[in-house]
């Protein structure tokens, strides 16, 4: 494996975390565009994500990477009922700002202001200022139970369920809190222990 080890000893690291898109770059060699399988396809569930280097180094592991996917699409892309897609993309970014992720932060920030485009200046403040920043109830509930689970599981109890809950979350929301913060808690430690973000390209 230590032939697939790669180093970038002028990579301009981003100390900041920020709306921008960001790069990433792997310290493991990705599987090549030209390698990949029709298993592979499958498992990256959109072609188009190929283009991507942590995909194509997750892809590795096809089956893996399949459930993966499906979870992360279920979480965030299954609305029908319980938490709007803003604030799932707002856990995400706060379990994200809790651990230092600063790639996922900014994916997940940029998704909260693409759904709730007024409220910019809000994921912003977060971004700026973490988790003690200001919000109305409802972000304030969300921000406080996705960086309790983040920090540590044990943190998130009672109190935080009655918050989201006099914030106007039913329970289904509440569990839409839950998953997608500690989806993210995972995945953070995934992409900060196999790579590192790149500045926006200009």
């Amino acid at each position: 494996m230590t032939d697939r080890v790669i180093r970038y000893p002028d990579l301009v690291r981003p100390d900041v975390f920020t709306q921008d898109e960001l790069g990433w770059e792997p310290w493991l060699e990705p599987k090549a565009i030209e390698d990949l399988t029709e298993d592979d396809y499958t498992a990256l569930t959109e072609r188009s994500r190929a283009a991507s280097p942590y995909f194509r180094l997750l892809v590795r592991d096809p089956v893996v990477l399949g459930a993966r996917t499906r979870a992360d699409n279920d979480i965030f892309y299954n609305t029908d009922a319980g938490l709007g897609r803003a604030e799932r993309e707002l856990s995400a970014a706060t379990a994200s700002r809790t651990n230092g992720c600063i790639f996922c932060a900014s994916v997940h920030s940029r998704f909260a202001t693409i759904q709730a485009p007024k409220r910019r200046d809000d994921v912003q403040r977060l971004l700026d200022e973490g988790i003690d920043a200001e919000q109305d109830p409802r972000w304030t509930a969300v921000q406080e139970a996705a960086a309790a689970l983040t920090a540590t599981p044990s943190r998130f109890g009672a109190a935080h369920v009655g918050a989201l809950r006099e914030a106007g979350f039913d329970d289904q929301a509440i569990v839409d809190v839950i998953q997608s913060a500690a989806f993210f808690n995972w995945a953070n430690r995934l992409m900060l222990s196999l790579g590192e973000p790149t500045p926006p390209a200009r």
